[in-house]
């Protein structure tokens, strides 16, 4: 059922962070959203809804998200500059949230341990290399709510990377610092895969969900990712090489 719940009713602006730059718009329901539309890339789009839906099951604190029509009305209006990148049609929305700062150094201090392992193991599940915090700095795409004191998970319109770098990610990852307590622990790898295995039958319902346009660029031109890649991906949770390192 890949029909939206949300319709866009203004653009109000665009971000300035992230490789996608989402237009920052209102919705219907008078909420502020974060919106990826045709400029961000089939593949981007199809990446978020995916993994969004994955991290709901999962159980990570995900902002809220959903899909958004855009009437080409308001795109052929020129209301903003560049909105054609926008695009009519079906989108991915993430809603704003009230007091969000960017995880820090210092902030990651205050996420527990057990939630920075499930985001590192999910990014790892997925493909995820771009969560990415040094001491050096870095952007590990993850907010921190400074009114209820939580972290807030974002971005996931790089999973299911074809080029994922096992030896970069296990460097560089905000939470890399919990891989050696579970790769460690036989009991936690075990109780990893099993939740991971569990949200499998999720897979048919999430891909009837995708809507049909995102599997096309312009003219019937395919999107530069298919089904295919992504179900094997997720699939790699089954096999006993998953935990595999270089």
């Amino acid at each position: 059922m890949n029909e939206p719940t949300i319709i866009i009713e203004e653009v109000l602006g665009r971000a300035q962070q992230g490789v996608t730059e989402p237009f920052i718009c209102r919705g219907n329901d008078g909420a502020i959203y974060f919106v990826k539309g045709k400029g961000a890339g089939r593949r981007s789009q199809i990446c978020e809804w995916v993994a969004a839906q994955l991290a709901t099951g999962f159980g990570l604190p995900i902002a809220e998200y959903a899909l958004a029509e855009v009437a080409i009305e308001l795109i052929e209006a020129g209301v903003f500059p560049n909105i054609s990148q926008l695009g009519s049609g079906i989108v991915f929305a993430s809603r704003e949230l009230p007091h969000p700062q960017e995880l820090t150094a210092i902030t990651r201090n205050l996420v527990s341990n057990e939630l920075a392992s499930d985001v590192l193991i999910f990014d790892w599940w997925l493909h995820n290399e771009d969560r990415y915090l040094t001491e050096r700095g870095g952007n590990p795409n993850l907010l921190w709510d400074m009114q209820a004191s939580e972290l807030v998970v974002i971005d996931h319109n790089q999973a299911f990377d074809r080029n994922f770098d096992a030896v970069n990610f296990l460097s560089s990852h905000v939470f890399s610092r919990q891989w050696n307590g579970i790769f460690g622990d036989h009991l936690e790898r075990e109780r990893y895969q099993a939740r991971l295995v569990a949200l499998l039958p999720k897979l048919v319902d999430i891909r009837a969900t995708i809507p049909d346009s995102w599997w096309y660029v312009d003219d019937g031109v395919p999107a530069d990712i298919t089904w295919g890649e992504i179900e094997s991906c997720i699939e790699r949770c089954r096999r006993e090489d998953f935990w595999n390192t270089p």
